[in-house]
């Protein structure tokens, strides 16, 4: 008679071993083998079940189209990204740094919800509810609609949800959560899976939209089980750095609306508020134009944003001059001074070069890079452009200027914020391109000297 054989499969990604490890083979996860009972080499068979002709399948031509209903939560920027507000029985799940706000962001829709008239049930399994309430008495959230609950145990959760019959339901975080049905710790990947489902089931059987706090690792990605970001409808990830109050909300995943929408945010004393026009968080409010200053229109989902671009050049006595970069991908920068130093004729090799942002904001698209190469150059050359002027255009190792995604919705946010120049794929190199900016020349074409 054949042994039985135990069988560990991946829960990650379903790799199978005959024995446990430690780490997946597969996906390279820790914890996620787990025992799958042994083989028995029985395989049942599911019998059929019968379908009624109201539950029979029917013509996708004959189903109505339902529009989703939303209902805003008192907070534009957030309600922008999840494509109009919260939707009845949504599962949405908001991600992020530790210490970015993630609790205080909850914690104002909880209370904007209450506000109009919602019965909102927070639950913090991190914190006292003491904690919470200072912190609600700080940022202004206090409201008889909303109720706090510190709970860990899943079952618990389950009880005050038939308790309060909330509108809306915030728990933070599922990572803290544990059921009492599953074994392992609470954040584990079957506990994570466990609590994640049974929350997601209830708000689907209720009509109950639940929002989730994950946690991140290391790397950036949600903790926890990669099914969790496909049991929910709703992937948010909310971004910023530490050292500046500027916070932004993407979608990862939204089945009711796009990804493409960007919520701003500003932390300040009194807790999160709203940037609904964050054109000029990104300017220096330099009176007089500096040289080493070029400004481009950025795209930030799907909100155009004027970027200035600062940069400084100075002499270097090492044999390897410094590059050092803040807001932008590094690599394009030195691909940049590449560019300019054999296209354009500018040596760079013996010049420490420093490039930033204004305002903490980071660009990577590549239709930055004409602002870029442009803020180097008028660094080198120690003379400013126009405060009219923005650029926009990608540049090739050629040194050809290549349009931007979106290049009219650019232009159209240039032209509201007074900027009467615009320099784009109109100029086909980037020896034109500077030929335009330093003469402070518009559109139309004029006859300028050489660079």
């Amino acid at each position: 008679m054949a042994r039985a054989v135990s069988n560990f499969r991946c829960t990650e990604c379903g790799w199978t071993s005959i024995k446990w490890v430690g780490r997946c083979g597969e996906c390279q996860q820790w914890g996620t083998v787990t025992d799958a009972g042994a083989a028995t080499g029985i395989t049942k068979r599911v019998s059929t079940v019968a379908v009624s002709e109201a539950s029979g399948a029917r013509s996708i031509t004959e189903i109505g189209a339902e529009s989703v209903a939303h209902w805003p939560s008192g907070i534009a920027e957030f309600d922008r990204v999840l494509g109009g507000g919260v939707v009845p029985g949504a599962a949405i799940l908001l991600s992020g740094e530790p210490g970015v706000g993630k609790s205080t962001l909850l914690l104002e829709v909880a209370s904007r919800a209450a506000a109009s008239g919602q019965r909102v049930l927070y639950v913090t399994a991190e914190e006292s509810v003491s904690q919470v309430r200072l912190r609600a008495e700080r940022t202004n959230a206090l409201h008889p609609s909303l109720f706090l609950a510190a709970e860990t145990d899943l079952g618990t959760i389950l009880g005050q949800i038939d308790h309060v019959k909330p509108q809306l339901v915030i728990v933070d975080s599922v990572q803290t959560v544990a059921s009492a049905a599953t074994e392992g710790i609470a954040g584990g990947p079957s506990q994570v899976r466990e609590v994640a489902s049974t929350l997601i089931r209830v708000s689907k059987d209720q009509n109950l939209p639940i929002l989730l706090v994950g946690h991140v690792t290391k790397d950036g990605n949600i903790a926890g089980p990669r099914l969790l970001e496909h049991l929910v409808d709703v992937v948010l990830q909310f971004e910023g750095d530490r050292q500046t109050a500027l916070r932004f909300v993407r979608a990862h995943k939204n089945r009711f609306g796009s990804t493409e929408e960007v919520g701003c945010f500003e932390m300040t004393g009194e807790g999160i508020a709203e940037v609904s026009d964050p054109s000029g968080l990104f300017l220096s409010h330099a009176r007089q134009p500096v040289s080493g200053t070029c400004v481009t229109i950025a795209l930030e989902g799907r909100r155009a944003l004027p970027v200035e671009v600062q940069a400084l050049i100075v002499k270097s006595q090492a044999p390897q001059p410094r590059r050092v970069v803040n807001g932008v991908d590094a690599s394009r920068v030195a691909m940049l001074l590449a560019v300019l130093e054999r296209r354009a004729g500018i040596p760079l090799s013996t010049f420490d070069v420093y490039v930033s942002t204004v305002g903490g904001i980071r660009v990577t698209e590549p239709g930055a890079d004409l602002a870029i190469a442009l803020a180097i150059a008028s660094a080198y050359k120690d003379k400013a452009y126009s405060a009219t002027m923005a650029v926009v255009g990608e540049i090739s190792l050629a040194g050809e200027i290549r349009p931007a995604s979106s290049s009219k919705q650019r232009r159209a946010e240039a032209t509201r914020l007074g900027f009467s120049t615009v320099i784009d794929s109109d100029a086909a190199h980037v020896r034109e391109a500077l030929r335009l900016a330093f003469a402070g020349a518009t559109d139309e074409r004029v006859q300028i000297p050489e660079f």
